[in-house]
Parts: structure tokens; sequence; C-alpha cells
């Protein structure tokens, strides 16, 4: 037996009477750092102590050292002492065990510097001949997804190879995580080849796929890998089924989130609150909001995120006053607002023309809840003026801004612009946005935009002349509809569909129909939008429309009719859709990049159109 004290702890240790002095070091410091190590002085005094005592070459007390100090958030002071600058030549007491806890502390700190460190200490690790083990490469792997470098990712999946660990289930299911967190399309690319490619997989492996694809927004391509890993008869659990749900927000597909929410009851998966959110955001997003907040008035627990879900799904439909109250009502329950529950406020208070609440609001963030208010606010406070009709006093706005506006803010102006008639305001911000960014196809489109209204065709030929020349294309319009569970997209002057005849004697149909009913051309949408090749009756061949159509054709008499769009409902849809919903007694709801339309009998729940 051996008493041992050391920060005011006595410490007693049970060891054989004839056991040599450094082992009984070894011992007591092994128990320090396990059962009394919880703050960085006492950290200290154990690094004095391994001093005293030699232990500095010894594994077990080096490893555990670093494992100790990742605990109390202080491996950067372990890793000075365990790798000094000065050290050119390894200990031979070096091993795997030790960097990988050491790699590990640094894989799992939610920093970028953090993350890096790690990758150095991994290229540490083989420098100093020491083999990396399958433990080791999910911590680097990690790591490589942490600072979401492609070519550091292959180079570490080269190493995998080398070490012939690309068969490890654990190794592969973060090599796919690594891959989907890398930016574009390669990434994922990779991670689908290594998933294809690879020998085993569980629930991990497929939940990594799956969210990897909602991440890089293959939504469809999510769903349908998640109706493969129920074919395969892999179970899904509560992580799987919060990245499936956002693939359905991402879709806009009601439907199948409605069989998803169904499928969760039948399967008793557990409802944690992510999950719980996930529901609420899709049902949101799906266009039914009410389903929404039944949900969240149906949770025990609830997070920052449940109330924004349904502060930010009240804006999205319009719905400012409902969204406002269950604002106030959150902080009236003692929830301090985020910066997020602020950007789905003021976006409310856009939507609805609230804009009195949106500046008592926005000068509230600082005052009253010490948020300083980022660039996503005064978007949104400049898109409330633009909405409100104060065009002037939004460009007051933004030059007064304590920093420089981004692209997103300047063409809300010139789109309010257009809208109103400020033409002349438009154009020279327009110019103004073009000379800062030669390459970008949107700021071309807004320029042509308003020659077009401003009559002057000439200027509006040679913008896009000048896209033309510099190979820049506009964004295409495209809508997708869910029926029968499927979901179809369709862009303007789509004929790759198999109904594509039937839908486009149901579109001239439609056209015959809300004539009569008074509806009158947009015209100007065609020289806005549709270069000179698209043929003539283009206005009737926009996506919505054809969408629209389809779903006449395919659906019963009287059912609503729910569309997903990439863009701005055009201002001829908006009409058009407004008198088909009269003509043929459909409810229409429109998800658009801003908002949702409900068209009903006629009218439309927005408060006005631009």
């Amino acid at each position: 037996m051996i008493k041992s004290k050391l920060l005011s702890t006595t410490i007693t240790l049970q060891l054989p009477p004839n056991t040599p002095k450094t082992r009984l070091a070894e011992q007591t410091c092994l128990t320090l750092l396990q059962s009394y190590c919880n703050t960085f002085p006492k950290l200290t005094q154990i690094h004095a102590f391994i001093l005293k005592n030699g232990l500095q070459n010894n594994p077990l007390v080096l490893t555990k050292f670093a494992s100790s100090s990742s605990n109390i958030n202080a491996i950067h002071y372990a890793s000075s002492f365990l790798f000094p600058s000065h050290q050119t030549t390894p200990p031979s007491s070096y091993d795997a065990f030790l960097f990988n806890t050491v790699i590990r502390a640094y894989a799992q700190t939610q920093t970028h510097d953090s993350k890096s460190k790690a990758l150095e200490f991994y290229r540490t690790m083989l420098r100093y001949g020491v083999s990396p083990n399958k433990f080791t490469f999910p911590f680097v792997l990690k790591a490589c997804a942490g600072v979401a470098s492609l070519r550091l990712g292959k180079l570490v999946h080269g190493s995998v190879v080398k070490f012939a660990f690309e068969d490890d289930l654990h190794v592969v299911n973060t090599m796919i995580h690594m891959y989907c967190c890398c930016e574009g399309e390669e990434g994922v690319q990779f991670a689908e080849k290594v998933f294809d490619e690879s020998s085993k997989s569980d629930l991990v492996t497929w939940s990594a796929m799956i969210g990897g694809f909602v991440r890089l927004g293959r939504s469809a391509r999510a769903v349908g890998l998640f109706r493969e890993m129920q074919v395969m008869g892999v179970f899904p659990d509560e992580i799987t089924m919060v990245s499936v749900l956002s693939a359905c927000a991402d879709l806009g597909a009601l439907e199948l989130g409605k069989w998803l929410e169904s499928y969760i009851e039948r399967k008793n998966i557990p409802k944690s609150v992510e999950l719980c959110n996930a529901l609420i955001d899709m049902f949101a997003k799906c266009g039914d909001v009410d389903k929404a907040t039944k949900l969240f008035g149906q949770m025990e627990s609830r997070t920052i995120v449940s109330w924004t879900s349904v502060i930010a799904g009240f804006a999205m439909h319009g719905r400012g006053l409902e969204a406002v109250s269950l604002f106030d009502e959150m902080v009236e329950n003692g929830i301090t607002p985020d910066d997020v529950a602020f950007i789905g406020v003021l976006s409310a208070c856009s939507h609805s023309g609230l804009v009195d609440k949106g500046r008592t609001y926005f000068k509230s963030m600082e005052r009253n809840f010490n948020i300083v208010p980022k660039i996503e606010h005064y978007g949104c406070m400049v898109d409330l003026f633009c909405r409100g009709g104060f065009v002037k006093e939004a460009f007051e706005f933004v030059q007064k801004m304590p920093f420089e506006p981004n692209q997103i803010i300047w063409r809300t102006v010139i789109t309010a612009c257009h809208a109103t008639g400020e033409l002349k305001l438009g154009e020279s911000i327009s110019k103004e946005l073009i000379k800062n960014e030669p390459m970008h196809e949107s700021n071309y489109v807004l320029l042509s935009n308003i020659y077009a209204k401003l009559r002057q065709w000439e200027k509006k030929t040679k913008v896009r002349e000048i896209m033309d020349m510099r190979g820049m294309k506009k964004v295409p319009g495209s809508t997708m509809i869910e029926v029968n569970n499927e979901m179809h997209e369709f862009v303007a002057g789509d004929k790759s569909h198999d109904q594509y005849k039937e839908i486009y004697e149901m579109v001239d149909e439609m056209g015959r129909e809300i004539k009569r009913a008074g509806y009158v051309p947009t015209t100007s949408q065609v020289l806005l939008d549709i270069d000179d090749e698209d043929k003539e009756d283009a206005l009737y061949r926009h996506s919505e429309k054809l969408a629209i159509a389809f779903a006449l054709l395919n659906t019963p008499p009287g059912t609503s009719i729910r569309l997903v769009k990439n863009l701005r409902v055009c201002e001829d849809c908006h009409s058009a859709t407004k008198f088909i919903s009269q003509v043929y007694n459909r409810e229409i709801v429109v998800r658009d990049r801003n908002r949702f339309h409900h068209f009903k009998n006629g009218l439309c729940s927005c408060r006005d159109f631009w």
C-alpha cells in the first residue's frame, strides 16, 4: 500500500509490497489523471509530477495525459509538452495510441484551426515512422471533413488504401461523411463511389450517404437512396429520418412527408427534439403550416429551433401577425431569440407589410438582446422597405449600412425599382453591379428587364448579346409537382414528359378558359424573360403552367395543387394562376424561392406582387 499526497488530495493505492518505485509513480500518476484531473491547475501540477518522477517517456502516462487534457479543453497545453518544438528525434515511446489521442482531441474541437492541427499531427505521425491503425483514420477523416478540403481528403484516402483499411466499416463510413462535407459536386461523387464499392455497409453508411445528398441539394437522389435502403432491409433511425425529412422539405413533397410521419409512428422511431423539429420544418416548407403548428403545440420540450421553425413557416406563408405573436410569446416564455429567430420575424414583417413592427424588432436586437445585426438582418430590412413601397428609403438605408452591402441586397433594390417604376435608379445600380460582378448572369437579366420595361429594345438586345458573347445563360425556371408520391419536374417549353401532348392540349384549353374569365397576358414578360430563339406563345409554356396542366389532368377535380419553383413566380404566371384557381375551382399553392402563394377563388394570399 502506498499513500500519495498531491493537489491537497490523499490517494491510496493497493500495490504488491515489492513494486518498483517507477511502477508506483506510474500508477499514482495514472490514478491522478483518471480521477482528479478536472481543472487546468491540477493538470499543471500532474505535469510537474510527471517530470519529477521521470515519466515523460512513459507511453501509458503520456497517452492518459493527452486524454485528460482533451477532457478539460487543454490539448494545446498537452501537445506543447508532448511534442516540444526543439525535438528533432522522436522518442521510442511514441506509438499510435498517443497520436490517435492527440489527433482525436483536435479533430473533435469545433474550430477550423484545430481540425488543421489534427492533420498536422497526422503528418508528424507519419514523419516519425509511427504506423496508423484502424482507429487513426476515422479521426483524421473527421478533421478533413472539418476543413472541407477535397485534396487533403483524397490524400488521406490514399493512405487508407496504402495501409489496407479500405474494408474497415468505420473507416468507410467516416470517409463517406468526409467526402460529403467537401464543397461541390465532386466530393459527393467520390462519396458515392466509396459507397457503391464498399463490401460492407450498415445504417451509418446509408445515413451518411443520404445526408451527403441532402447537403448538396440533391434531395430527389436522397429520397431514392432512402427507398433503396428500405428494400435492402436496413432499418432507419431518427438521424436518417431527419435527413430524409430535410430532403422532403427541399422538394416540397408533402405527401411523402406525411407518409414519413406515419412511418415514424409505425416503426416507433424515437421522436427526439431534433426529429420533431425536422417534422415541423418539413410541413412548414411543404405548405401545411397548420400541421407544423399542431406538432409544435404537442412538443413536451422545445428548443429555439422549434420556435424559429414555426415563425419562419408563418413568414413564408405571409401570416405575419401570427409570426409576430409567436415571436412575442417565445420571449415571454423566457426563450432568448437568436439571430436566426430575428431573420424569421423580420421576414414575416416584410411579407405582411408590417413596416413599423419590423423597424421596432430591428432596433430591439442590440438594445434588448445584445445581438449585433448581421448582413442578413439588414437584407431583411431592405426587403421590408422595398415591399412596403419605400424604395428610396431602402436605398438610403443601404448607403448607411456599417458594412458593404452584398449583391443580394442590391438585387432586391433593383427588383423593387422595376416593380415601382424607379427605373433610372434601377438602371444605375444594375450597371454598377455588372462592373463589380461582370460574370454574374442575373445582373444582366435585371438590367435587361429594366430596359424592356423602359421599351428601350436596342439596349435590351445589346445586354443579351453581351451575355451570349460571354457564354452566360439565364438560369432556367423549373417547377416540381408531386403526384401519387412521385416528383415531376417541368421547365419552360418542356416536351420530355410522357404526357406532353395531353399537357399542351390542356395548356391551350386553360388559356382559352381564363381569357374568357378576364385574363390578359402580361406580354412584357416575353420581352423580359425569353430569348429571341424561344418561340412565340412562350408565356403559355412557362414551367408553372405546364405543371398546373399536368395536375389538372392527373388529380381529382377540386383537390389542391402544390408546386415548387426554383425562381420567383413571374408576373404573368401569378396573374394566370389566380384565374386558373377560379375557373377550375382549385386551390393552388406555389412555393417560389421567396415565399408561398396560396391561390384560391381568383385571389392570392400575398399582399401584392413584385
